[in-house]
């Protein structure tokens, strides 16, 4: 039964480590990931010896895909908790919306503004880049101010220079203490 429980403790350390693994390597960390993959690679290899030393013990084995599966949300998460990287959304709308505009670079987000022909009228899209920790202020605004907006977003694997590099991380301080100050004041 020790054995199990090992099973089931080391499965729910090794799927998050994977995940996170997997994470890096999608966004171009190799260095990253072969590192993480060195203590994935082991806890694997120590968990499958266990179970496969002994095939007619069942309790190994529901260990071991309880354990995975347990692994698997601690996994999501922790890629939840972590947000690593930056991502687009593109906000269609039907009017332009200077107020939109305004709300999202005052508050720290990188925004290019588009102007296109629709089928019987004009319509604007808005680019706007983000860290994914802050994904949830951008939503917030865009639903505050521009609820009927068709939303689609995209992860950005990497980028060189523009405004995102060094504005935003000026901006998102400002921001963070306007927010303070408004909570602090209602």
């Amino acid at each position: 039964m020790l054995s199990a429980l090992l099973i089931f403790i080391l499965q729910i350390i090794f799927v998050p480590v994977l995940t996170l693994r997997t994470i890096f390597l999608v966004k171009g960390r190799t260095v990253s990931a072969a590192s993480i993959g060195l203590l994935e690679a082991g806890i694997y290899i120590i968990s499958l010896g266990i179970v496969f030393a002994d095939l007619s013990n069942i309790y190994n084995i529901i260990a071991y895909i309880i354990g995975f599966s347990v692994g698997l949300l601690l996994g999501g998460a922790l890629e939840k908790k972590l947000a690593i990287g930056y991502i687009t959304y593109n906000v269609n709308l039907l009017d332009k919306c200077e107020e939109l505009v305004t709300a999202l670079r005052t508050a720290g987000f990188g925004v290019t503004v588009f102007e296109g022909e629709g089928i019987d009228t004009t319509r604007y899209r808005l680019d706007v880049v983000s860290k994914r920790s802050r994904e949830e202020e951008v939503l917030e605004i865009i639903n505050d101010i521009a609820p009927k907006a068709f939303l689609t977003s995209y992860e950005i694997r990497s980028f060189k220079g523009g405004y995102l590099t060094n504005s935003m991380k000026r901006r998102s301080k400002l921001f963070k203490k306007r927010m303070k100050q408004k909570s602090k004041a209602s």
